[in-house]
């Protein structure tokens, strides 16, 4: 019993900067294996035979290196201009055109990239685990220039006005010219010593920059020059252990109508105001470390089971629930004409109705993990897989 107490203290010194999907399944796989136990985890939903209700059909389908090598990333492809830019986690780059797939062009910089690209004014902006922040020329992959931040950044950066908004995973938000890589502005916050590998992505709202930490708080602050302007407490940690008191806002926050949309593992999915962080409603039940969508109505989500739920914006309420999918790791789910997307741990890409969340088809792209919320351009699902398999599907 000593063996096993002072390995799970170590496990809990380490699970903060460990590339696993969550501290408490890391913490319970750990126990069961060194005590003998047996790992009680739901088996993910075996897919079941059915007659599809829509032809979901790959148009394109190329590698990109290694993609994320398997590692929990932050690797979404860019899509601009006509093209699709990717980027692997041993320093790929290539820019392929976004209708047939054919490459473009390709750089090899041999820089572990962690998040991006982001694509604005000709420019890609990449985020690296060695605190690297790039800037590489859209037409030919050319470095522009490169600056260095606190950490990791594991979350896609966000350019707006000219300024490039960074995030790293000690809690550090930076502000970069978006020309010349100079630094505009840092704002520094401090992050619990345990929780959950990932970071979300800043939202600009008006001349705001929103970020969400991992103590359950969504700050706001000035675009200009960082400076706070209000903290809204979104998740309340419950619990006696420390994994039962995670409350990651990891998930990227969206924005509509004036209303900010974030949701958070352990933590409920909650509607805050963008003009000044009151808490309009709080849905506790919920947690999620995916992402969110949305349409005029509602809000989709992929929950912390797999389940895929539809909810009101107005308050909050569950109007249903995907259950067919359970434990399968699915992506954020995209809104695709009538449709959601999702992609899942075994490759394949599920396309559910957004009336009930009945399943309509699905097609498999590659036998690896899809953990990349797939993006919609014109008409076209993009969708990138642990493995660096980035295709181009469409569904009718």
């Amino acid at each position: 019993m000593r063996k096993i107490t002072l390995l799970l203290l170590l496990c809990l010194a380490l699970v903060g900067c460990a590339a696993v999907d969550t501290a408490k399944e890391s913490m319970s796989g750990i126990f069961d294996y060194f005590s003998g136990g047996e790992d009680n985890a739901e088996p993910p939903t075996p897919l079941v035979e059915s007659t599809p209700e829509l032809d979901a059909q790959v148009l394109w389908k190329e590698s990109i290196g290694v993609g994320a090598d398997q590692q929990s990333l932050k690797l979404t492809p860019a899509i601009g201009a006509g093209k699709v830019i990717a980027a692997d986690r041993e320093g790929v780059v290539q820019a392929r055109d976004a209708k047939t797939g054919n490459l473009l062009w390709e750089v090899g910089t041999e820089i572990p990239f962690s998040a991006g690209p982001s694509l604005a004014a000709g420019r890609i902006i990449l985020g690296s685990s060695k605190a690297k922040v790039i800037a590489l020329n859209s037409e030919n992959g050319e470095q522009l220039w490169e600056n260095t931040v606190s950490s990791e950044v594991l979350a896609v950066p966000v350019i707006t006005r000219g300024i490039v908004i960074v995030r790293t995973t000690a809690g550090e938000v930076v502000a970069l010219d978006e020309k010349t890589g100079r630094r505009l502005w840092t704002y520094e916050h401090s992050v619990p010593a345990l929780s959950i590998r990932g970071t979300g992505m800043p939202l600009v709202v008006g001349d705001n920059v929103i970020v969400g930490y991992d103590n359950g708080k969504l700050v706001a602050l000035k675009l200009s020059n960082g400076k706070y302007v209000w903290e809204a407490t979104i998740a309340m940690p419950k619990g006696r252990s420390e994994i039962e008191r995670l409350v990651d806002l990891d998930v990227d926050p969206i924005e509509t109508g004036g209303t900010i949309y974030v949701a958070s593992y352990n933590g409920g999915v909650s509607a805050v105001s963008a003009s000044d962080g009151e808490v309009l409603w709080r849905n506790e039940k919920i947690s999620s470390h995916t992402g969110l969508s949305y349409d005029s109505r509602h809000l989709y989500l992929s929950d912390s089971l797999g389940q895929v739920l539809q909810i009101e914006q107005s308050r909050g309420a569950g109007l249903w629930k995907q259950k067919e999918l359970n434990h399968r790791k699915l992506t954020a789910p995209t809104l695709y004409q009538n449709y959601l997307v999702v992609g899942d741990y075994e490759g394949y890409v599920h396309w559910l109705s957004t009336s009930d969340g009945r399943q309509l088809g699905r097609v498999q792209i590659t036998d690896s993990a899809i953990d990349v919320k797939p993006i919609v351009v014109d008409g076209i699902v993009y969708v990138y897989a642990k493995d660096g398999t980035l295709a181009a599907l469409t569904a009718h």
